[in-house]
């Protein structure tokens, strides 16, 4: 119960610092709360392939977003800013943690992405973190249909890459 408050709160404080950082000095602080979970809460290397693998999964999806004009950065390119990248990797910490109730049954997952994914995107456009060209109501039901897919497939890797003295 413990390790699970101090995962949430180690996702909170970085999420914080990379939507209201950005691309700044304060990515040492989200990337300590990263840290610190990787040497402290899960001492695995199944963890650290997870964050590895929900980072380049879901900085890709991000990235595709970015590329269809779904999402607009204050830095132009063709990929999402670092502090995105980041807060994917924050995410993956989670899964198996403080998020590891939405794994069973299936449809906790699916709920939790359509409802959570869209309202992390919406703060941080309100924010000022990221920009939605196509309009706040089109940009917030897609994210709810795509995340409702997502965090379903990111709760199932996590559930495949858990060590065994975790599983359950």
């Amino acid at each position: 119960m413990l390790k699970n408050l101090a995962n949430a709160g180690l996702f909170q404080l970085g999420w914080f610092a990379c939507v209201l950082g950005g691309n700044s000095p304060w990515l040492l602080v989200a990337a300590g709360a990263l840290l610190v979970h990787l040497l402290f809460i899960s001492r695995s290397l199944a963890e650290v392939r997870l964050v590895v693998l929900v980072c380049v999964l879901g900085s890709t999806v991000d990235s595709l977003l970015l590329n269809a004009d779904v999402f607009a950065f204050k830095q132009p390119g063709i990929l999402i800013p670092f502090w995105l990248m980041l807060l994917w990797a924050l995410l993956a910490i989670t899964l198996n943690h403080c998020l590891a109730w939405t794994a069973k049954p299936w449809w906790r997952a699916v709920l939790l992405g359509a409802i959570g994914g869209p309202l992390s995107y919406y703060a941080g456009q309100r924010l000022g973190a990221v920009q939605f060209p196509l309009g706040l109501w089109p940009t917030l039901a897609g994210l709810s249909l795509l995340w409702a897919g997502l965090f379903a497939v990111l709760v199932a890797v996590a559930a495949r890459l858990r060590p065994v003295a975790q599983q359950s």
